[in-house]
């Protein structure tokens, strides 16, 4: 016989957000770690969590498509740790990834990526684990970039390189649920302010909405430095510490879903389209990038402030020379190439420079910690996976044409000012068949194409509904059949 005498309700796990900044960053710091010794050992731990902690009740599996969208299952906790190594699902529905007579795939579990979440956004009771794509036969599935890139982190750490990411990624908060998804082509977003860059009230609805997403980042070990208004009304940017490539990538799509929640919660949308808005200046994601071995930074040459070292220059140059070819990587879609306009900040102009911001890679100033490299032609809906493997593989190991001649200056190019071309370059370069592998690249350019297609060619002076909806970020499948 059942007694309904206790049926008390279970509380599940509600931690305040002092206690998630200390576990995370303890999580933080020991996934710094990727020996195979201590992923056992953080598995181990993880799964006796998960065992004996009865206040927490699913775990958030969570991966990214070849696109860069972002995708989470939730499941029961007892379940998935009698079945973690048989979690499947259908790669069919998930762009990049099989066809429907070969759908079922596979995820396998990253222990080292464990998350306690903030119960206000995520509910109660909740983890996040990220996860890597692997085909029916268990192998990791060469569509999936979260798991090459860190199959190439393993490479370098072979050679004593350790790689650092720090990204800046912009986005405008707009008025409305689903924006996006209601665009209307004259009536365009809404803002939601009118202020500019550092300029806010301190109850605004923008400043509100910077202050609840910086506290969650806080809560989940982003270690925050600096957030702000950024220069369009509307716009924001926050700002955390660099970090492991891998680290970087997860902490990217977090930034964005939880962007996106609080300003749901707000009755707004958080949109990273990179133009929104004509006339006043788009998102982008500058990404900076440094490289050390055995500790000591390649990139810093120890004279003076604006200086880089014989390696750093032969990684821009590398980076340069194939710039068209990656195009397409870090400008990924129909609206990203309405922000590489120079009248905007915008870096479209293949070049480096110590202080034009219209350069693709700037050098900021920096010491023996901190010298770098800011790529800036990354705009903000980009894979971050694709395009932190793209930087990295191509700064290091791409063909390279010298630049700039000794007592000359650089000749001034560009890079394509649509996506059509963009497709062209990308679909006949033999260094991202090499960089991607051959099923990957055409994977990638399929996707792009369909996109494309249902888009005009020409600009124009205002933001299409098509290159909204159909966004990779957007869309759905109720969406893109409409078409």
């Amino acid at each position: 016989m059942i007694n309904y005498e206790d049926d008390t309700a279970i509380e599940f796990l509600n931690l305040s957000y002092k206690k998630l900044e200390e576990l995370n960053l303890k999580n933080k710091e020991r996934r710094r770690d990727r020996t195979e010794e201590n992923l056992k050992n953080l598995e181990k731990e993880y799964r006796k969590i998960l065992k004996e902690q009865q206040k927490i009740k699913a775990v958030i599996v969570a991966f990214s498509d070849l696109e860069g969208r972002f995708h989470t299952l939730d499941y029961d906790k007892k379940y998935l740790l009698e079945c973690n190594d048989n979690l499947t699902f259908d790669g069919s529905s998930v762009k990049g990834f099989s066809k429907v007579n070969n759908s079922d795939l596979r995820l396998k579990l990253d222990w080292a990526s464990f998350y306690f979440l903030p119960a206000d956004i995520f509910g109660e009771g909740k983890v996040m684990i990220f996860a890597d794509i692997y085909t029916q036969e268990n192998k990791p599935h060469n569509s999936d970039f979260r798991g090459r890139l860190k199959e190439y982190i393993k490479i370098l750490k072979t050679k004593d390189i350790e790689a650092n990411i720090g990204t800046e990624l912009e986005g405008f908060l707009v008025n409305g649920l689903d924006a996006e998804m209601n665009f209307k082509e004259e009536n365009g977003f809404e803002l939601v302010s009118l202020g500019g860059y550092y300029h806010s009230l301190p109850k605004d609805k923008l400043k509100l909405f910077i202050d609840s997403t910086a506290e969650a980042q806080r809560a989940l070990g982003f270690e925050n430095e600096k957030d702000h208004p950024e220069v369009a009304p509307s716009q924001f940017e926050l700002n955390y510490k660099y970090t492991d490539p891998i680290n970087a990538s997860d902490q990217i799509q977090l930034y964005k879903l939880v962007a996106r929640q609080i300003a749901e919660n707000m009755g707004c949308t958080a949109t990273f389209l990179p133009k929104p808005f004509m006339n006043i200046n788009g998102s982008g994601m500058h990404t900076n990038i440094s490289l050390s071995k055995k500790g000591k930074n390649l990139f810093y040459v120890g004279q003076k402030d604006s200086s880089i070292s014989k390696f750093g220059q032969e990684f821009i140059d590398r980076v340069l020379s194939n710039a068209n070819e990656i195009c397409l990587v870090l400008n990924s879609s129909v609206n990203s190439y309405r922000r590489l306009d120079p009248r905007y900040e915008a870096p479209n102009q293949i070049k480096f420079s110590f202080s034009d911001r219209s350069s693709m890679i700037r050098i900021p100033a920096g010491n023996s910690d901190s010298t770098r490299i800011e790529v800036r032609s990354v705009a903000s809906d980009a894979n971050p996976y694709l395009a932190i493997y793209t930087l990295l593989r191509i700064g290091l190991e791409g063909p390279k044409e010298v630049l700039v001649k000794k007592g000359k200056r650089q000749r001034t190019r560009t890079l394509p000012d649509n996506i059509f071309d963009a497709i062209r370059v990308f679909k006949y370069s033999d260094i991202m068949t090499k960089i991607l592998g051959e099923e990957a690249k055409n994977n990638y350019s399929q996707l792009k194409e369909k996109t494309a297609d249902r888009a005009q060619k020409e600009l124009g002076r205002y933001v299409k509904k098509s290159e909204v909806i159909f966004h990779h970020e957007i869309t759905n499948q109720y969406l893109w059949n409409e078409y």
